[in-house]
């Protein structure tokens, strides 16, 4: 289907406009503007009164809402999923070289919070759904699309989404969220432009280790305070690295990287895991970065407390730690590695425990071996043709998660080129992206339909 130069305008209007609604989610609700959610929300319906004429349209949860376009097959029963969140993280303004929520188009960028992350998504998706039905479009099987509000605070609304599915004894087929993308040198020694497809996510969970030891004043300090015994358990913590793991999406990586490697020396050495493991477990050590988060659980120190005044002695350290779990890795087993370690770092001298605050296993691994696979790859190919297409492992979380209780088919792809400097801008500042890419990325979903 062709795109107007009447719906270029149109696109890249709507979007603007939803940057400049201010959906800033937070942990705590009453620092959320909750106008500017139902603002949003009251945009979609302007904007697409085509898919809200022809959908049924539920709100689920806090900010969950959903749009059900009926499938010309009569079978209410087996479902597609389109999904993208519409909450942004917060940005003041500092450091930016424009207001973050502008919504306007200098020299051919569209600038603002959510451009990149997922508004931009979200504004495609919307916009291809409309314009296929304008032209008597419909989808085969029901298609829904399911957005939350959420997103960036690991919110409950995508998640009740799901339950619902459940419960209505509705199969998802195929589940399309954002995740990779469009990238050039994705490996070292790779010189075509790859598209990632996230067929896996790594686990996360938020863990404080609490050292409780002696307080009193800072004039008389005891051998052992409990900021210096939590400094050991951090030590040691970070010096005790997970087991390597080769996960199937890993595998799947390096087997599409190493024969399109130009590096000999790489190509070898991803080619042919049956005799290199050991090699690259090596190089992972050394080099760390991307690399090491591939192969292992990681583990991150990210906030440090103890006495609020300078001259005493705190009862209690609390140490903060990120872990991004790898593979058959799960909360429970790195609760029990961190409290192993933590003892084992502070000895007799103090109490140790271990709160865990938030946190997901990893998710399951999605099928690239099925007809929704198969289509997603034509649909890629159609729309840039002669790139190479992989799988990998998403090291961030997302919504789509929340889908592997019931599908095996998620795939986490976001339609679109992102240049380094693109994806360095998702919760950075200055986020913006081109029209071009935005119009590109409708062109996807239009060509995604049309196999729906």
């Amino acid at each position: 289907m062709r795109i107007s130069e009447a719906d270029k305008q149109k696109i890249i209007g709507d979007m603007c406009r939803m940057i400049q609604c201010r959906t800033v989610s937070n942990l705590d609700d009453s620092l959320v503007d909750w106008e500017e959610f139902e603002k949003f929300r009251a945009l979609l319906r302007e904007c697409f009164p085509i898919i809200y004429k022809n959908c049924e349209f539920r709100r689920i949860g806090k900010s969950g809402i959903m749009h059900k376009i009926s499938g010309t097959s009569g079978d209410s029963k087996h479902a597609a999923v389109l999904m993208a969140h519409y909450d942004v993280v917060p940005a003041d303004g500092a450091g930016w070289s424009f207001a973050p929520f502008a919504g306007d188009v200098v020299d051919g960028m569209i600038r603002g919070r959510g451009a990149m992350d997922t508004k931009g998504t979200l504004c495609a998706c919307l916009e291809a759904v409309e314009l296929s039905l304008k032209n008597g479009w419909r989808p085969v099987k029901d298609l829904y699309l399911c957005f939350s509000g959420e997103e960036e605070i690991n919110g409950s609304s995508c998640s009740e989404i799901v339950d619902w599915f459940k419960n209505n004894g509705i199969a998802v087929d195929f589940v399309l969220d954002e995740g990779g993308a469009i990238v050039e040198n994705a490996f070292p020694g790779v010189k075509k432009r790859c598209a990632m497809v996230g067929t896996a996510e790594k686990g996360s969970v938020y863990m404080d280790v609490i050292v409780r030891g002696k307080p009193g004043h800072a004039s008389a300090p005891p051998v052992n305070s409990s900021v210096g015994l939590a400094s050991k358990a951090v030590c040691r913590i970070e010096k005790k690295a997970c087991k390597a793991e080769y996960t199937e999406s890993v595998k799947k990586l390096f087997k599409v990287m190493g024969p399109n490697n130009s590096i000999a020396a790489l190509k070898f050495l991803f080619g042919n895991l049956w005799c290199t493991k050991p090699l690259i477990n090596l190089a992972s050590k050394i080099l760390g970065g991307d690399l090491f988060a591939l192969l292992h659980t990681t583990t991150a120190v990210t906030k440090f407390e103890g006495s609020p005044s300078y001259n005493v002695l705190p009862l209690e350290a609390k140490v903060g730690i990120n872990l991004r779990l790898l593979g058959s890795d799960s909360i429970e087993k790195a609760e029990s590695r961190i409290l192993s370690h933590a003892k084992k770092a502070v000895g007799k001298n103090a109490e140790v425990r271990v709160e865990v605050t938030n946190g997901s296993n990893p998710s399951r691994e999605s099928d690239t071996g099925c007809p929704e696979w198969k289509m997603l790859c034509d649909v890629i190919h159609e729309t840039w043709p002669d790139i190479l297409i992989s799988p990998y492992m998403m090291m961030a979380c997302s919504d789509s998660r929340h889908y592997c209780r019931i599908t095996d088919k998620v795939y986490r792809f976001s339609g679109m080129f992102m240049s380094r400097e693109d994806r360095n801008m998702i919760h950075g500042i200055d986020e913006r992206i081109s029209c071009e890419t935005l119009v590109k990325t409708v062109d996807f979903y239009l060509n995604l339909l049309a196999r729906i």
